[in-house]
């Protein structure tokens, strides 16, 4: 059977930091007079670009003076929760399973570059990533699509052969962009209702979706 190569996201995928983006978050729109968000009204209105989130959340879109509060107390809360944030459950094992069995995996994140790499170390599985690809560039309001496509250039690596496993619609987006599979996981940021709407395959574990993955490449 064919084996994939999995792109894993980073922020909400295999990083469980969904409560500290939503406490930064709250915090955010406390400072602009807005009342918190549940969880589960986080995931509904959740998105890509984060514009259109805010947008969706206070009903109108955010003064420049209102944005530029929003992103700094947002930074200033939720960097510190980032750094408490834990590995979502079983994700090392997932890992060196996989890298154990002789299957490629890398990560492709819009987290910036220089951050993300000493927070891969400090949870010890680098190792398990041929390739590791946080953001080099001022955060695009079009998503993923542009870096995981040249994610996939470098790895090289025909696209068919890879499987994007994320929290967003937007991994799928730029999956399908790419020519690329993807599989959406419902511990992130996003709905099930709302990941439903890219037509990809939607999972609650990560070990589901690695069961999946090799079934989608191997229907080539």
């Amino acid at each position: 059977m064919t084996t994939a190569h999995i792109i894993w996201d980073w922020n909400g995928t295999l990083l469980n930091d969904v409560n500290a983006a939503l406490n930064a978050t709250n915090f955010a729109l406390a400072e602009i007079g807005i009342e918190p968000l549940t969880l589960e009204q986080y995931r509904q209105y959740y998105c890509v670009p984060v514009q259109a989130f805010y947008k969706q959340v206070i009903g109108r879109e955010p003064s420049s003076s209102e944005w530029s509060v929003i992103s700094n107390t947002f930074n200033l809360h939720y960097r510190p929760g980032l750094q408490k944030a834990s590995l979502t459950d079983g994700v090392s094992q997932l890992l060196a399973s996989r890298y154990q069995a002789g299957a490629t995996q890398s990560l492709c994140s819009l987290m910036q570059h220089d951050e993300l790499l000493p927070m891969i170390d400090n949870h010890g599985i680098g190792k398990f990533f041929t390739y590791i690809d946080g953001r080099n560039t001022p955060l695009l309001t079009t998503g993923k699509s542009v870096q995981l496509a040249n994610h996939i250039k470098n790895l090289n690596i025909p696209p068919e052969q890879s499987v994007v496993i994320g929290d967003a619609t937007d991994d799928a987006i730029a999956a399908l962009a790419a020519g690329t599979h993807a599989i959406l996981y419902t511990g992130g940021t996003h709905s099930r209702g709302s990941l439903e709407t890219a037509g990809v395959p939607v999972v609650d574990t990560l070990s589901e979706a690695l069961l999946i993955a090799d079934s989608l490449v191997y229907k080539q």
